[in-house]
């Protein structure tokens, strides 16, 4: 096969096509060898933003759907959602171009202008081909459900009930693209709901502290192992307990009475949230990490 587009490494006797931001995978010439062209794949989508903190914390964001398919024709040490050999996940490619779609990752809920937008928003869709890798869901604010999306997005913290995570896998793909949000936390427990990854929910609010992201999913299609699309980590409350770690693999860091940390880019980390009732009044959420597109196939 010979092609073009994105950033190109090899490794052995494959190619490696990485695509950061928008491109366009073109294939001038096809394999010989009809297996040859069922091509391996990563794709993240944009990572939630987190929610802002008010009165209490919000919740995390989600991170960005994770889609794999590991080829016989290009193997490599592939996450446990490689979808092969399910047919709706093989992309076979020809003599023609394929538009790349890199998502961004949601913004974080703002502290203003007055009155704020405290829920972060919903990431952006990453596709190649029949592929598409769904935003993370947006981190709650107080009081509310996370979203859904790739990964939920975490519940927001609240004197009263229990905020429920975002739905993580929305629209559901096999395998599994993400997982869900973790709860916000009732009186006493007010910490904000952290962020589903890839792999494991986002942990739930528990006393003023927030929950952990949920872990992300180890790939090693750049011949490196590689760790992507983890959950925003929960706020704490009321300058009291602690914050949530974020997932491994991008997950924004929770602000302790500050503005929430990012996910990072070319992850689809959720974005952290951050706590509330704190003396520096309203703070912002984190933004979720931009996504990736990577392309993987035997050319000698």
């Amino acid at each position: 096969m010979i092609a073009t587009g994105g950033t190109i490494t090899e490794c052995g006797n494959c190619k490696i096509h990485t695509f950061t931001g928008p491109g366009t995978f073109c294939v001038s010439t096809a394999a010989a060898n009809a297996a040859d062209n069922i091509v391996s794949y990563v794709v993240v989508a944009g990572g939630g933003g987190g929610g802002a903190g008010i009165t209490t914390a919000g919740g995390a964001g989600g991170a960005g759907g994770f889609r794999e398919l590991v080829s016989p024709s290009s193997p490599y040490t592939g996450s446990p959602l490689n979808g092969y050999p399910s047919a709706p996940n093989r992309i076979t490619v020809t003599a023609t171009s394929f538009p790349i779609t890199v998502g961004a990752g949601g913004a974080g809920g703002a502290a203003s202008p007055s009155p704020p937008v405290p829920a972060g928003s919903t990431g952006s869709n990453s596709i190649f081909s029949s592929i598409t890798a769904a935003g993370g869901g947006s981190g709650a604010k107080e009081v509310c459900a996370g979203g859904n999306g790739g990964s939920g997005g975490g519940g927001g913290g609240i004197g009263t009930g229990t905020p429920a995570g975002g739905s993580g896998n929305t629209p559901p793909t096999t395998p599994a693209q993400g997982t869900n949000g973790g709860t916000g936390g009732a009186n006493p427990a007010q910490g904000g709901g952290g962020g589903g990854g890839a792999t494991a929910a986002g942990g739930a609010g528990s006393g003023s502290s927030g929950g952990n992201g949920g872990a992300g999913a180890t790939s090693s299609i750049n011949g490196t192992p590689t760790i992507r699309a983890g959950g925003g980590a929960g706020a704490n409350s009321y300058g009291a307990g602690s914050v949530g770690s974020p997932g491994p693999g991008g997950g924004g860091t929770a602000g302790n009475d500050n503005p929430a940390g990012n996910g990072t880019t070319n992850t689809g980390g959720g974005g952290g949230s951050a706590g509330g009732c704190g003396p520096n009044g309203v703070k912002a959420g984190g933004t979720g990490g931009s996504g990736i597109v990577i392309i993987r196939y035997r050319f000698q």
